[in-house]
């Protein structure tokens, strides 16, 4: 098959989306597919140093950047518009990310024109704490466009059952497929496992034990609470040290700090920025627990990446994999309140035994449930039974000349 992936950006300090984007086409390509991505070069207020509107092959997956023009945040690209009407007739499916975006509203709009199926992964946009920022706007963007490209889509992908259940208040009539993301477990668990490298990095987290943040530093991470959390843990043990890495896209990261100093424990904190590769294996492999208490996560990778890494986790029952972290007791899931997460991170970290009962649990639960070649071999048949379908739908209407007949 021929499929078509659109994404507003790959750029790394989008997190997630920008993540399980490419690596799930990379999957897909390993299967035998072919497959593209089509982007801008949008990264925050600069631009990506790539190659516009060429073919960069990355691990078998064709990558077109396109430039991007202003409004920036709506991630405008005429060129990518006009290369995705010439393109899109060509393929057999497209798989647009996210909403509320120029590139997959444009795609969504010339596939229906085109007669190709696609299906929409909403990336947590239509949960209700993201549904009702901005209402005003995105009302009009929704009956302007959102609803019918949502509507008319082929599939609407969730990551989670969670997620599916959460958008049905909404009353989309479009059918839904759950496909988790993955990990590739493996690079979890070579190299070194002491975490030695990180602490040499960063010293002042030597003799400590790390409590570990992973992600985007953004108010819908829970971060005020993990802060107020950490300084009641802070003021229970002197060994304890919150690690804070992930990009600072917004400035969020100063108020961040002003917590830190307002609870006293600035200099046991450390933001490293974003950590890629070898050095976010080293934190994860320093770190003795993995804390993210949000008040919306449509996933988690970062969850699955502890998970994968032996970690025992923490995290609150509004990351939507929460259910099946505790029905595998990988690791303690609390509501978004600072006294509870202060008390289950108090209670993994004073309890060594526990600790590594509940990595061994989740390194199981991933090997099970959230590896790629499992989401990529699900993704492909999704895909094969849509484009079958429209096959089929192709067929049973007569062509003009047998219609007269």
């Amino acid at each position: 098959m021929r499929i078509l992936h659109v994404i507003a950006s790959l750029a790394p300090r989008y997190g997630g989306p920008s993540q399980v984007c490419v690596e799930l086409c990379q999957e897909l390509a390993r299967a035998g597919e072919h497959v593209s991505i089509y982007t801008t070069n949008l990264d925050g207020p600069g631009t990506l140093d790539v190659p516009c509107q060429v073919p960069v092959w990355v691990n078998g997956v064709e990558v077109r950047y396109f430039p991007v023009q202003s409004p920036r945040r709506y991630a405008l690209s005429l060129p990518m518009a006009r290369a995705l009407r010439w393109t899109i007739p060509e393929q057999d499916l497209v798989h647009n990310h996210s909403l509320y975006f120029f590139p997959t509203t444009v795609s969504a709009h010339l596939c229906r024109r085109a007669g190709v199926p696609y299906v929409v992964r909403p990336h947590g946009t239509l949960d209700p704490y993201h549904f009702r920022h901005h209402r005003g706007r995105k009302w009009v963007y929704e009956r302007l466009f959102e609803w019918r490209n949502l509507n008319r889509a082929a599939a609407i992908h969730f990551t989670t059952r969670e997620e599916q259940e959460l958008t049905r208040p909404l009353g989309l009539t479009a059918p839904g497929v759950v496909v988790s993301p993955g990990v590739h477990a493996e690079r979890y668990q070579d190299g070194d496992r002491t975490g030695a490298a990180f602490r040499d990095e960063w010293p002042k987290t030597r003799g400590r034990r790390i409590v570990l943040f992973l992600g985007r530093l953004t108010e819908k991470k829970g971060l005020d609470l993990l802060v107020a959390a950490f300084g009641q843990l802070a003021r229970q043990r002197e060994d304890v040290h919150l690690v804070l890495a992930g990009p600072d896209n917004d400035g969020y990261g100063r108020t961040v700090r002003r917590w830190l100093e307002a609870e006293r424990i600035l200099d046991r904190s450390t933001f490293t920025g974003m950590l890629l590769g070898s050095r976010k294996h080293a934190a994860l492999r320093a770190a003795d627990l993995f804390a993210l208490p949000s008040y919306t996560e449509n996933f988690g990778v970062a969850v699955v990446e502890a998970m994968a890494s032996g970690l025992p986790i923490v995290i609150s029952n509004r990351v939507n994999i929460w259910r099946e972290v505790a029905d595998a007791g990988a690791g303690l899931v609390v509501n978004c309140d600072v006294g509870e997460v202060a008390r289950a991170m108090a209670s993994v970290l004073s309890d060594p035994a526990a600790r590594t009962t509940m990595g061994e649990r989740a390194r199981r639960l991933v090997a099970e449930r959230f590896t790629w070649p499992a989401a990529g071999k699900r993704m492909v048949e999704v895909y094969r039974e849509i484009v079958e379908a429209r096959n089929r739908s192709d067929l049973s209407v007569p062509s003009p000349k047998e219609a007269c007949k």
